[in-house]
């Protein structure tokens, strides 16, 4: 039993229950809120180790809600879109989301969303035999603490965004292809899903303020893939 602290948003009752009954069986602590506003409530009163947020809400709805967490929080969030709304899917995921699910959906997928994000957000702490801090250029990963900054200036990343900006950055000049990426990012079951890849790297090369016409850091090889320029790499 993981125990892990999980907020389920949902106006849906139906839905509510089902996410509750299906990640408590599954060992977690679930806290539910039908609204944005109740919501924002309990984010406010503590942070949850992951927030399923439904895009379709009362009042402040899923997008709104995920805006304002981003504001001031890397929470993991994974958003619950409707079948067909890939406005939606590309929206949460250019606002910091770490995965979407689309209804209608299986309990075994859930979970399965869940316990990747989850994973990716804990992270694997480094050996102490490893090097403790990866530094490229102006850009510094410090492995313990999961800090990135950038000239001097800390650049908050969601778990994703993390996993991979260092996936990227510990293969510095190889140039790795979408699916390698997606699976060692998000694993084995996201082969194939270039949106959610396409989506976290502009959200990342924003984030670093890397012009993706005149590159830095994130170079796209059209039609092969991705790679981490090293300093004064053509």
């Amino acid at each position: 039993m993981s125990g892990e602290r999980v907020l389920a948003v949902d106006d849906e009752p139906r839905y509510r229950e089902v996410i509750r009954f299906n990640l408590e069986t599954a060992g977690y602590r679930v806290e539910t809120a039908e609204s944005g506003e109740e919501a924002l409530e309990l984010l406010a009163a503590g942070e949850p180790d992951l927030v399923v947020l439904d895009v379709m809400l009362p009042g402040i709805d899923g997008l709104e809600v995920l805006r304002r967490v981003r504001d001031h929080s890397s929470c993991p969030v994974i958003m619950l879109t409707a079948k067909g709304e890939e406005d939606d899917k590309v929206r949460g995921l250019r606002l910091g989301a770490d995965d979407y699910v689309t209804k209608p959906f299986s309990a075994q997928e859930l979970l399965a969303r869940v316990e990747a994000v989850l994973r990716r957000a804990r992270g694997n702490e480094p050996a102490e035999s490893q090097p403790q801090t990866i530094a490229i250029g102006d850009l510094q990963i410090d492995l313990p603490s999961k800090r990135v900054t950038l000239a001097g200036q800390e650049v908050r990343l969601s778990p994703t965004e993390y996993r991979l900006l260092l996936c990227l950055a510990e293969n510095a000049g190889v140039l790795l292809d979408r699916d390698e990426l997606l699976t060692r990012v998000w694993g084995p079951a996201y082969k194939g899903e270039d949106e959610i890849l396409r989506v976290s790297l502009w959200r990342l090369r924003q984030k670093l303020a890397d012009d993706p016409s005149q590159p830095r850091y994130i170079v796209t090889r059209p039609g092969l893939g991705y790679m981490f320029a090293l300093p004064d790499a053509s």
